[in-house]
Order: structure tokens, then C-alpha cells, then sequence
């Protein structure tokens, strides 16, 4: 098997990347290890037809990373229009900021067949394509346009939001219908598996069965593969990076007082604005803890062309300035905020400092930074990880304290909560939570995946029409390492 994995943004491995969890992150390791090829943009866009798309082909470790340049025509349509101004405001149950235009839509299509030409490169008779996220939903159906039989099978890092909520994407029918075209399609949570097959039966009327899809394309297989880390590895890294430079330097900056972190892509689903407001609120509560606790808020920079994080980006800087001005002494400053990334070392040492992790999303996909802070804590003496309930790492950390980020006086109150926990607790929790995360690796994802889809594809030649069963969903199965279609 040659394995092809493709997604929009790759991670070079480089030790000095800025990396702030996500995809790109969690997957360098597994690509290094395994052998695949990892294709995807090189951050680059050019000009006319390109005889070769690939700009460049470098080894990344046992395997190889290809990058390409997308075309300049249809790059800002495609990214910064369809991709991030409509599904990813959908894909996290914000209808509100869709924008979308009918060109926005002709370029994401462009870019996808693009890519489907790119990749015909690779379509060897023993390869097997991956396809990562919500860039590429149609991306299976291009290459089974091209004529390409081989295994294909797609992940979503987001959320899958419920039906109403995705019909107000447009064309919203025909990306849904494509996504079909995949052998799998792995989901974060039940919740989102059930979502998109409550779709495919009530507005496609295809049939579902042991969530399998029966449509034109063939069989569909659906499944749960949550999303993990080497937790072992990002331990040891995290022991490690308390002598770098720049976590010695906040340690000594502390003069004994304790620290919470939150380490977020700036991005209106992280809940930042709900977060720094809880702060704020805590605080105000328990005026003891000031002077006591500070929040180290990094927050990395992206998409700045879309108005809605540029108003996010404004609006925030304005609300920590406010709540230091009212909360801040001469010697002390209750919110540290850093507009910049870190290398996955450096914030390793950064959550082992840290008390407190707050990771309080109003909606995301998994949020490996939940998984990395409890991967970094010391187990003699663990912080407190503080975990939306709407994330998808609540599914499996559960013994964090969760929240409704919504709630902002609970919030506050737990966070309080967090900071005065006895060690006792906080080695029961962390215990209970290390032990799930060494059940679910992303070794072990990756693995799984890739079984289930060499398993689904041999199942796509199947013709017997399945019976749809409205209104209620067929039982869904999570994959794991006991689990085979």
C-alpha cells in the first residue's frame, strides 16, 4: 500500500515551527513514521497553467512532502471565500457569518479538480488516498471523475453541524452528494456522524444501514475515529522544554504566583471573548486571587483578509486592555496576551508551568491542545485542565472540569475551583484522563483509519440497494483498535 495523504495546510518538521495543536501538527508524526506521501498547498499561489503543479518534493522522514502551488485565479475564492467564509462558519454552527458568493463556490470546485489532476500523479494501482477537512469535500468525487478506482477516504477535523445549520451553506446538496463518492468518511464525534446521516437520509432520501450510505457513487462507510496524540513522546518533550529560554524566562517572571494558559488559533469558535470575560468575572468574585493568578492568553494569528476575525482580533485586544486597566497593578499584569506562535517545545514547557489550562470553545472539532496540557503536566504535582463541554476532547476527557462557556459566572467559578483543587483530585483526574489518552495514539487513529478504509473500498462494489429507515438513524459504531467493518 502506498498511502497519499492530502490536505490543504503540512508541517515541514521542523523543531522551531510555530504550531498551535490542530491538523497539520498531529499528523507530522504518523507521516514522518509511515511512509506516506503528505500533499498540500505550499502557502504559495501562481499564475497560468502550470505543467507542474508541484513547486516541491521533499523526504519527511520515511515518506515524502509534496507541496503545490494553487492557482492565483481562484486561490482567495477558494480559501478565504468558500472554504472560510462559509464552511467554516457553518462547519461550527455560526450561520450568522456565512458569506459565500456563487464565484467563491466555482473556485473552491476549481481548486478541488485542481488538486484531483495534481494527485493523478500518485494514483498507482496500489495507492490509497486520504483527504483531510472541510478544503477538500469534493475532492473524492474529482478523482473518481478522473477515473480513479483506488481507496479514498475522508476525515473532517471540524464539527458536522446539524441539518438546518448546514442548509445554509449553498450548494449545500451537491457537496454533501459528493462526499459520497468516498469509500469512508471518518467523523470526531457520534454526535457529527449522526448529524451528517440525518442529512443524507432526510434531504438526500439515500438509505442507511450500520452507517453505510447506498448512493450513485456506491457505499459509503461512516464512522467515529476520534482524534489523539503520542502523549508518551509530547511528555517527555514537555520535562524537557521547562530549561528553554523562553518557558525559564516566565517561570522566573511568575515571583511565585500561579498561572493559567489558553492557547488558541484566534479564531470566533475558540470562545476567547466568553473566556477572557470569565476571567474578568473571577476576579471580581474573589478579589483574593488578584495578584495571585495570572492568564497567559496566547492567541496566533489567522485568516486577518476575513472581516469577522479582524472584528474578533479588535474586539479582543480592546476587552484585555480593559480588564487589565481595571484589574492590573503597577507590578502586575492579570493578562498576558501574545499574539504569536510557538513551537510545539516551547509550548510543551509552557503548559508544564502552567496551573491551569483553560480550553473553553463554543464549538470545535477535537482540541488537541486539551490533550497536549494534560500529555505536559508533571504527574507528581498535574495542573487542572478547565475543558468546554463542546469540544470534542470532553467526549473523552471527562474527568476535566467541564463548562458551558456560555455560562460565564460557572465558568468563573470553576476556574477558581481549578486553582485551589488539592493534589489528591488533580492526580485522580489526571490519572483518569492520561489513561484515555494512551488508549486513543494517533498512532492508533491513523491506524484504524486506514484499516477501516482498505475494509470499506472492498465493500464499494456491493449494488443492493439499502432501505432508507427515517426517521430514526441506524446504531453507528466508533473504530478502534477492536473494531473492522
Amino acid at each position: 500500500m502506498n498511502l497519499v495523504v492530502v490536505s490543504n495546510r503540512v508541517a515541514r518538521g521542523k523543531a522551531n515551527e510555530p504550531m498551535t495543536g490542530g491538523l497539520a501538527a498531529a499528523l507530522l508524526p504518523v507521516v514522518e513514521k509511515s511512509g506516506a506521501i503528505w500533499v498540500g498547498s505550499s502557502g504559495r499561489v501562481r499564475e497560468g497553467a502550470q505543467k507542474e503543479p508541484f513547486a516541491e518534493i521533499e523526504a519527511l522522514g520515511a515518506g515524502a512532502l509534496a507541496m503545490l502551488d494553487l492557482p492565483a485565479a481562484h486561490y482567495g475564492g477558494y480559501y478565504e471565500g468558500f472554504a472560510n467564509s462559509a464552511l467554516w462558519p457553518a462547519l461550527h454552527s455560526r450561520t450568522d457569518l456565512i458569506r459565500a458568493s456563487q464565484e467563491d463556490y466555482l473556485s473552491y470546485r476549481e481548486v478541488n479538480a485542481f488538486m484531483a489532476r495534481a494527485l493523478l500523479r500518485f494514483a498507482k494501482p496500489e495507492a490509497v488516498f486520504w483527504v483531510q477537512d472541510y478544503h477538500f469535500l469534493a475532492l473524492g468525487a474529482e478523482l473518481r471523475d478522473l477515473g480513479v478506482t483506488q481507496p479514498i477516504g475522508f476525515f473532517l477535523h471540524t464539527p458536522w453541524p446539524a441539518r438546518a445549520v448546514i442548509g445554509g451553506v449553498p450548494h449545500h446538496r451537491e457537496l454533501v452528494e459528493a462526499m459520497l463518492a468516498y469509500d469512508l468518511i471518518g467523523f470526531q464525534t457520534q454526535d457529527d456522524c449522526e448529524n451528517f446521516l440525518s442529512y443524507v437520509q432526510s434531504d438526500l432520501g439515500l438509505g442507511v444501514q450500520d452507517g453505510v450510505v447506498a448512493s450513485r457513487h456506491g457505499r459509503s462507510h461512516v464512522a467515529v475515529f476520534p482524534i489523539g496524540i503520542d502523549p508518551e513522546k509530547f511528555a517527555v518533550q514537555a520535562a524537557k522544554a521547562v530549561s528553554h529560554p523562553d518557558v525559564s524566562r516566565l517561570r522566573r517572571s511568575l515571583n511565585g504566583e500561579k498561572l493559567a494558559i489558553g492557547v488558541d488559533r484566534l479564531d470566533y469558535s475558540k470562545g476567547l471573548v466568553n473566556r477572557i470575560n470569565a476571567f474578568d468575572e473571577m476576579w471580581t468574585l474573589h478579589p483574593a486571587l488578584r495578584r495571585t493568578v495570572s492568564l497567559l492568553q496566547i492567541a496566533t494569528p489567522s485568516r486577518g483578509a476575513i472581516e469577522a476575525y479582524g472584528n474578533l482580533q479588535n474586539e479582543l485586544a480592546k476587552l484585555i486592555s480593559d480588564v487589565n486597566g481595571r484589574h492590573g497593578e503597577v507590578d502586575w499584569t492579570p493578562i498576558r496576551y501574545l499574539n504569536k506562535g510557538f513551537s510545539q517545545t516551547v509550548l510543551a514547557g509552557l503548559y508544564r508551568t502552567a496551573q491551569v489550562g483553560v480550553v473553553t470553545p463554543l464549538h470545535d472539532g477535537m482540541n488537541l491542545v486539551a490533550k497536549e496540557y494534560v500529555a505536559a503536566q508533571n504527574p507528581a504535582d498535574p495542573g487542572v485542565l478547565v475543558l468546554s463541554k463542546f469540544a470534542g476532547a470532553a467526549n473523552e476527557l471527562d474527568t476535566a472540569l467541564l463548562v458551558n462557556p456560555h455560562d460565564i459566572d460557572s465558568m468563573a467559578r470553576t476556574i477558581a475551583t481549578a486553582l485551589s483543587m488539592p493534589l489528591t483530585e488533580r492526580r485522580m483526574r489526571w490519572e483518569a484522563m492520561m489513561a484515555k489518552l494512551r488508549a486513543g495514539t494517533i498512532q492508533q487513529w491513523f491506524a484504524d483509519f486506514v484499516d477501516a478504509l482498505e475494509e470499506a473500498q472492498s465493500d464499494k462494489a456491493a449494488t443492493e440497494p439499502l432501505v432508507p429507515e427515517p426517521p430514526t438513524l441506524w446504531p453507528l459504531r466508533s473504530v478502534n483498535s477492536s473494531t473492522r467493518f
